[in-house]
């Protein structure tokens, strides 16, 4: 078997961190190595290549997870011609809504990355990329009347607890009433 090309090297890099934010999200950062590049479609022996440990790849994975969320967000702003509010009601639907509860993949690393990062020690990179990232996203849902860190709780509480109650009626009620606390004209 011959040597990999630069350009496959970092492709299989970004194919690795891709699978492992996603994999991150959806079941924790306890996944195995071996599980992860099975899941990229890679051998183990070729994590070894790319990452110096795990922890280096939880670090990266963390903020390439932040990045992806960001970047939808954002994305948001220009649908809505940088109409903060319009796109922060955009984000509050599709934060609460039940395809976001059922696929954690996908969706926000501050709700499905927040118990790993808790057990990370306070040095490491994937927390302070947490951190940052939970300021930016509180900064984001901030109104002139509404302070975006409880903003953010109220959607966090709520999907964490709507995940954790799924296949209870209780599960779309969280769902329901934090939107409607959320988008309440007062």
């Amino acid at each position: 078997m011959g040597r990999v090309s630069q350009a496959q090297a970092e492709e299989n890099r970004r194919r690795v961190v891709d699978t492992a934010s996603r994999l991150f999200r959806e079941q924790g950062t306890q996944v195995s190595v071996a599980d992860l590049m099975k899941a990229a479609g890679l051998t183990h022996g070729a994590f070894y290549k790319q990452f110096a440990s795990k922890e280096a790849l939880v670090d990266e994975a963390t903020a390439h997870a932040f990045a992806d969320f960001t970047e939808r967000y954002s994305a948001g702003l220009e649908r809505h011609d940088r109409q903060r509010e319009g796109a922060q009601q955009s984000l509050i639907d599709t934060y609460l809504s039940v395809e976001h509860r059922d696929t954690p993949a996908d969706g926000c690393p501050v709700a499905a990355l927040a118990t790993d990062i808790a057990r990370e020690g306070a040095g490491h990179e994937a927390r302070r990329v947490y951190a940052e990232g939970v300021a930016d996203f509180a900064d984001f849902l901030a109104t002139d009347d509404e302070d975006g860190i409880v903003r953010l709780c109220t959607l966090f509480g709520a999907l964490v607890l709507s995940r954790a109650t799924v296949g209870s009626p209780l599960s779309e009620e969280i769902l329901s009433a934090a939107h409607a606390a959320l988008t309440e004209v007062g």
